[in-house]
């Protein structure tokens, strides 16, 4: 927008009235029919993605994380309006967003938990507890074979259940949902590399906790751990 003149009376604009016409060029350039947005259509994507999905991944989306690096108080800017945080964690290469929470403020709900049931947060300690021990012994990755998350999700199983092809089932559907939300990746079949977002997902705090738990072998159906995962609300 051109700059404002200011006339000898006081009064903005010029003879023509109030306000300084702008430009055709400086219009925003609508998408559709009636569009009254005024994001580029790269910087809308990449809002719609982080709405969508759990995580956008550096690694994986390179040119999106270059636009939300490039746009990131704009589209904080947009998520705080929807009372949602954006948090990008630079090191690790991830963004993902939170619910703002307030005890003073009516904040209306968004993203809805979508916890971890019981055979999913059994897989998910045994990767956060692998990756753990592989960092401290300085490897640079961490990887795991399906048979060893079975063999070891099944040992907090009922021993006396002998249905035990319901329980690999449980085991494999929980790796399928980890791969898909990127804390896995299937370098071969049945072998997986086990991404930083395990990390994101789950603090060294809350790994002590879910040990703890593990080790009084709840073995109680329907366990869910609150607030494991968050989703955009369907």
């Amino acid at each position: 927008m051109s700059e404002t003149n200011i006339h000898d009376d006081g009064w903005p604009g010029s003879d023509a009235g109030f306000i300084d016409p702008v430009s055709m060029e400086e219009d925003p350039t609508e998408l559709f029919a009636g569009d009254a947005g005024t994001l580029d259509a790269a910087v809308r994507r990449v809002l719609v993605r982080l709405l969508q999905r759990r995580f956008l991944l550096a690694e994986k989306n390179p040119a999106q994380w270059r636009t939300l690096l490039e746009n990131q108080q704009l589209l904080e800017s947009r998520l705080h309006d929807l009372f949602v945080r954006l948090v990008v964690d630079h090191d690790r290469g991830v963004a993902y967003k939170q619910q703002v929470r307030s005890a003073e403020l009516d904040v209306p709900i968004l993203l809805k938990d979508d916890p971890y049931n019981r055979a999913e947060t059994l897989v998910l300690v045994h990767l956060r507890t692998v990756f753990q021990q592989e960092r401290i012994a300085g490897e640079t990755s961490a990887r795991v074979d399906i048979e060893e998350l079975e063999q070891t999700g099944l040992t907090y199983y009922d021993p006396d259940d002998t249905n035990m092809a319901k329980g690999q089932q449980e085991i494999r559907s929980a790796v399928t949902r980890l791969a898909r939300e990127g804390l896995l990746e299937e370098e071969t079949t049945g072998r997986y590399r086990i991404t930083p977002l395990v990390e994101v997902v789950m603090s060294t705090e809350k790994l002590s906790e879910l040990n703890m738990w593990l080790s009084e072998r709840n073995n109680g159906t329907g366990h869910t751990i609150a607030g494991s995962a968050e989703e955009t609300t369907p």
